[in-house]
């Protein structure tokens, strides 16, 4: 079923994030494969998407939101088949998702590993600063190792028997930690092992990653 859905963005572990919800919930949409500092997100068309000049960002007929956690959390919102997917249906059951989601946004995704890849990856940008990227690792470690008890407590997945989008949020941070040498605790590494079995993430990594331009 069509639902005039687009998609800008490619190659990044926050691209992918939106690709795999999509591909998840079986929605049809369209792919605008852009990429970071490129100069594509700096076009005056899509600064009309996001003036922010970042990616992704999604289109719903004419709604817009970027940001990839709000992008997974709007998308299971609109279309998800809370027989599948794990969606909160009062004040506390949203907080402690929650809770999960700003706490990989911030102290995972912005607070550990965009600090490896500033003065990894971009070091040309950012400067080349070792201190900073053990530190930032061993931060990272710290906090995975203290939510560890709570990831699969009761089900497989973060809320049990059903995944959700801070299923998917964790789990492309624990892809991208790999990529920067962080070793993952065992039980944690199980947990990376087994979403990394479902096909719609599988599917997202084709879509996400191979349509990079070369």
């Amino acid at each position: 079923m069509a639902h005039d859905l687009t998609l800008w963005g490619v190659g990044t572990s926050r691209t992918m994030r939106a690709h795999w919800m999509l591909l998840e919930l079986d929605l049809e949409y369209e792919t605008q494969p852009i990429q970071p500092r490129t100069g594509e997100t700096l076009r005056d068309d899509y600064q009309r998407i996001n003036p922010r000049h970042k990616i992704p960002a999604l289109r719903h007929g004419d709604f817009i939101v970027t940001e990839s956690a709000a992008i997974v959390q709007y998308l299971v919102e609109t279309f998800g088949d809370p027989r599948k997917f794990y969606i909160p249906c009062d004040a506390k059951s949203r907080a402690a998702l929650n809770e999960w989601c700003f706490f990989i946004m911030t102290e995972l995704d912005a607070g550990s590993l965009y600090v490896v890849r500033r003065h990894s990856d971009l070091k040309q940008t950012y400067g080349d600063a070792p201190v900073a990227i053990e530190s930032a690792k061993q931060y990272f470690a710290h906090n995975l190792d203290a939510m560890a008890e709570r990831i699969c407590i009761g089900g497989p997945y973060l809320f049990g028997d059903l995944p959700s989008a801070a299923d998917i949020l964790l789990m492309t941070c624990l892809d991208w930690a790999v990529y920067c040498g962080i070793v993952l605790p065992k039980p944690i590494a199980g947990y990376q092992h087994r979403m990394a079995q479902r096909s719609a993430y599988q599917a997202a990594l084709k879509r996400n990653f191979m349509q990079i331009s070369r």
